[in-house]
Formats: C-alpha cells, sequence, structure tokens
C-alpha cells in the first residue's frame, strides 16, 4: 500500500511538471511566431505563405490554450447530458470518462469557433437581420368584441375597489402588534402538525380529477373521468346528488365565488370542464347543468370563476385559455400565447390578473383588463400543473411536473423561492383562505361612490376588520407521489406530510374554516385530513 502511494505521488508531480512544460513551449512557440510576424518580409510569395502558415499556428496555439482552460463538469453523468444537448452522442465505443471530457472540451471549442465565424457578416446583412427582427417583436392585436370592452371596464372597477379593500386591511394590520402576530402563526402551525387522515371514502368508478370545497366548506365537488360531478355533505362524506353531463373525463370544477353563502340554491352555485370540450353552469337545487358553453377544440383541463362571479376563464388542450360571460352564457375572449396544451388557470383575489400554464413550462400572469401579458413565469424544466394566487395579491404558487413548487413575487417580477416539493409530479397547489376573509372581501363594492374606487382606504363604509387575518398562511400540495403536504408561507417550510394510499393524488383543497383538507387520488377516492384534538 505504502509503495502504491508513493508511486501515485510520484505520476502527480509528473503531470503537474508535464503541464507546466507544456505552457512554457506553448508561450515559446507564440513569441517565436509573433517575432516572425514582425520581421517585414519582401522576398516573393513564400515568405508570404509562410506568414499565413505562422497566423494558422498561433491560432490553433490560442485554440488549444483556451480548450486546457475551458470549464466543463467533472461528473461523468453531467458530461453525458451536456453532449446529447449539444446533439452528440454520449458514449463511444472504447471511450472512458477522460476521453468523454476531451471530447465535450473540443465540442465546445468548434461552437465556439463557429459563432466567432456568424459574427463575421456584411452590415448590410445585419441591418436587414436587424428589421426583420423588429417586425417579429412587433405586437399584434386582435379585434375585440364590444362585449368584451365592456366587460373589462366593468372588472378594472370590480379590481380596483378590491385592491383598495386589500391595501386598507393590509395596512391596519400592519400596525399589529408583532407579538399577536407571532401568537396566531404558532396556533394555527400547532394545529397543523397534527394533522392526519381521518379516512377515505370512494368517490367514483374511475380517477378522482379535482375536488373543491364549497365557499361555506358545508360542501364537497368532486370531479371524475366517468364524465360525473358529484356533491358530498361535510365532514360525514355523505353523498347529496351528482351531476351527470359531461360525455368524457371532468378535468376541472369550480365554485361560485359566492355560492351556499348569499345566493339561492337556483343561481349558478358551480361550474364543470371536460375533456369533451365544453364548459357547463350548475345550481344546487338540479342535477341538470343551466348552460353549456361550446368552442373549446381540444379538452378542458382546469377552469376557475373570476372573483366577481360573473365570468369564468377556462384552460384547454387546444392551446387556449377563454374567458366566458355566465350572465350571457357566451364566449368573451380567446387568448392564445402558449406553444402548447394550457393545463392550469387562476385569478388574482382582486380580479385584475389570471396566470395561466401548459406543458410549454410557461406560465403567464394577464392583465383581465388589458389583454397585455404583465409577467412571464419562466423557470420551471417541465409541465405547468396547478396555479394559485396568494390571497395577499402579489404572489403566485405554481406546481410543476419537475415535483418543485415556485413561488413568484409579481412586484419585483422574479421568483421568490422555489420549493423542492415533492418525489413525483406536484399536481395541485392551494393557498388557505379564511372563512372569515373571505366574507370581508366579497362583501358588497358601491363602485359608484368615490370612496370605493379612492385609494387611501378612509372610505366610511368599508367593512371592520375584527381579527388578524389568517389566509395565506399557509399552503397545500398534491403529488404523484402519493401524499399531501402543508407549507409554511412564513419561510416556506414543511409543516406536516399526510400520506395517502397507493395512488397518486391527483388535487387537494383546504376547506376555508381551516378544520379540514381533502383530496382526490388516482384511486377512484378522495381522502380527509384534521387534527382530531382539534374538532
Amino acid at each position: 500500500m505504502d509503495q502504491n502511494k508513493v508511486d501515485m505521488d510520484d505520476l502527480g508531480k509528473l503531470l503537474v511538471e508535464f503541464s507546466v512544460v507544456q505552457q512554457l513551449i506553448d508561450t515559446y512557440f507564440i513569441l517565436v511566431l509573433n517575432l516572425a510576424q514582425d520581421v517585414d518580409f519582401s522576398m516573393g510569395e513564400g515568405f508570404e505563405r509562410q506568414r499565413a502558415e505562422a497566423a494558422a499556428l498561433i491560432n490553433a496555439l490560442d485554440r488549444k490554450k483556451a480548450a486546457r482552460t475551458m470549464a466543463v463538469p467533472t461528473d461523468d453523468k453531467q458530461v453525458k447530458a451536456r453532449l446529447r444537448e449539444m446533439g452528440e452522442p454520449a458514449i463511444l465505443f472504447g471511450e472512458g470518462p477522460g476521453d468523454r471530457r476531451d471530447r465535450l472540451k473540443y465540442v465546445l471549442q468548434q461552437i465556439q469557433i463557429a459563432r466567432a465565424g456568424s459574427m463575421e457578416v456584411d452590415e448590410e446583412d445585419t441591418d436587414e437581420e436587424d428589421e426583420d427582427d423588429e417586425e417579429k417583436e412587433e405586437e399584434f392585436y386582435t379585434p375585440g368584441s364590444d362585449d368584451l370592452l365592456k366587460a373589462r371596464r366593468k372588472i378594472a372597477e370590480f379590481s380596483l375597489a378590491r385592491a383598495r379593500r386589500r391595501i386598507s386591511r393590509q395596512r391596519e394590520e400592519a400596525s399589529v402588534p408583532l407579538s399577536r402576530i407571532v401568537e396566531v402563526r404558532k396556533q394555527v402551525y400547532g394545529q397543523l402538525k397534527g394533522f392526519t387522515q381521518l379516512g377515505s371514502q370512494i368517490g367514483d368508478e374511475r380517477p378522482i380529477s379535482q375536488v373543491r370545497y364549497s365557499p361555506n366548506s358545508k360542501l364537497l365537488l368532486t370531479g371524475s373521468w366517468t364524465g360525473n360531478a358529484r356533491l358530498w355533505d361535510m365532514p360525514d362524506c355523505s353523498l347529496r346528488s351528482t351531476m351527470r353531463g359531461h360525455a368524457d373525463r371532468v378535468g376541472g370544477v369550480a365554485w361560485h365565488p359566492q355560492a351556499t353563502l348569499s345566493q339561492s340554491e337556483e343561481s349558478v352555485n358551480f361550474a364543470t370542464g371536460a375533456a369533451d370540450g365544453l364548459v357547463k353552469i350548475w345550481s344546487l337545487a338540479s342535477e341538470k347543468s343551466l348552460a353549456t358553453f361550446e368552442g373549446h377544440e381540444g379538452r378542458v383541463c382546469r377552469i376557475a370563476f373570476h372573483p366577481s362571479g360573473n365570468y369564468i376563464g377556462s384552460a384547454s388542450y387546444d392551446g387556449t385559455w377563454r374567458l366566458w360571460d355566465v350572465e350571457k352564457k357566451k364566449q368573451l375572449l380567446l387568448q392564445e400565447g402558449h406553444s402548447k396544451e394550457v393545463f392550469a388557470l387562476a385569478f388574482q383575489e382582486d380580479g385584475a390578473l389570471v396566470a395561466s400554464g401548459g406543458f410549454d413550462a410557461i406560465g403567464r400572469v394577464w392583465d383581465v383588463r388589458t389583454g397585455r401579458t404583465a409577467m412571464v413565469l419562466d423557470g420551471h424544466i417541465r409541465e405547468i400543473l396547478s396555479l394559485d394566487f396568494a390571497p395577499n395579491g402579489y404572489q403566485v404558487a405554481a406546481g410543476s411536473g419537475d415535483d418543485s413548487i415556485r413561488i413568484w413575487d409579481l412586484r419585483a417580477l422574479k421568483v421568490a423561492h422555489s420549493i423542492p416539493a415533492h418525489k413525483s409530479s406536484v399536481s395541485d397547489v392551494r393557498w388557505f383562505r379564511s372563512q372569515e376573509d373571505m366574507q370581508f372581501t366579497n362583501a358588497p363594492i358601491n363602485t359608484d361612490k368615490k370612496e370605493d374606487v379612492d385609494m387611501n382606504g378612509d372610505q366610511e363604509d368599508k367593512p371592520k376588520i375584527t381579527s388578524i387575518s389568517k389566509s395565506g398562511l399557509y399552503l397545500a400540495s398534491s403529488g404523484f407521489d402519493h401524499t399531501v403536504k402543508i407549507w409554511s408561507a412564513d419561510d416556506w417550510q414543511l409543516i406536516n406530510s399526510l400520506k395517502t394510499d397507493e395512488g397518486k393524488v391527483m388535487s387537494v383543497d383546504i376547506a376555508s374554516d381551516g378544520k379540514y383538507i381533502a383530496s382526490g387520488s388516482y384511486s377512484r377516492s378522495f381522502h380527509l385530513f384534521a387534527n382530531e384534538n382539534a374538532l
């Protein structure tokens, strides 16, 4: 063993000395050739040829020197991955890890040479390309209907008043003593740490695609691949009614913002979207749909009500998301912007923004009032499967097939945090929204009064705050690794990990009273979680 150690040390010294000698030789050749270039040769074409050969030799030595100093991965797996990215074979016959690294250096060197050569173009060609780029980057507009213009104006008035109310509340909460805020957070997180599975219920004959609690937490709406939507009384999990209206898999379900709170059972209470390309609206009083929206050319994946309750957004495999007028039962907007299927959709609490994400791994935040893109959610390396805006109005969470959750800050226009959430795809993310805050937020807004659209927050008829808001303190996520996880929104740390069965968890939602969490599974069942000591 000692002899082998000595031999290895000698070998290392020899390699170092060889590297030093090689650099000295290269330096010597460069000096000699530079000197040769400086000599004024005037003895015929032979010397001109020698000068050209000398210049080529100098360039070759420079490239070799750059190749030796080029940074490449030392891990053989990463080297193979880089080669694949550049379209090169990952392994050649008889090639070892060292040879592979040298080949990667050579390929990178050739790419640099090609890039340098491509930059040597005529100025006229460059000007023409610049003009073409400007034409490509030029924005284009599609004509909108008068109904869309009126809807945008209504949404602007609605969102400004809601934003004023939200900011006013945030200012008041900023004056609350820190000790009181810490006390509330400790109480909430302490209860969440005690959550366990209470039980499960077979929800349908095929996988449960999505689950959503009603605003008052007394009902659970489930969508299934059978094409049915079912209502369950909570928390006893007894079946209340089954809505049969779709011919293919139900992908998304959504409650009206005022459903079961202020509206009658004959009003629009919830909506469903399915793989038959249809979006349907329903009431609690009938098992037949009130209306059907047609237009999508592909599977409808997710749907969401606008906070005003007057509009529905739907995301589809046809590469678009659409906005529908609930009252007029017609399409208002067909929005393109994704290169692949659009899977996820969510509205901001104020109603000014909507986020869409899909299989192109890109999310976009749109300003519903103008139709412009407010922010691009670029960072995930696989498809975006779920989106949800935080109640604070300026954060949006995205769950992806790359097993992570990213939290974007709309104020800074960047990722605020990245959570390595699950061992497999993140199928759903949901922020907690308390029932008290929902009633405060959804209280009637008189947009005719000047105070209601003023941003100074000193209007006389605003609802009074009676407690510290608990909305947005945490979020829940579901994954294909058979788990539901709860995350703190303070430091993005894991609060609790809840096991289900052996099926992929397709969806998750939090009751507005904070007592229960429900999840839907690929195993055709939905699960209920709670802290038994707090019930």
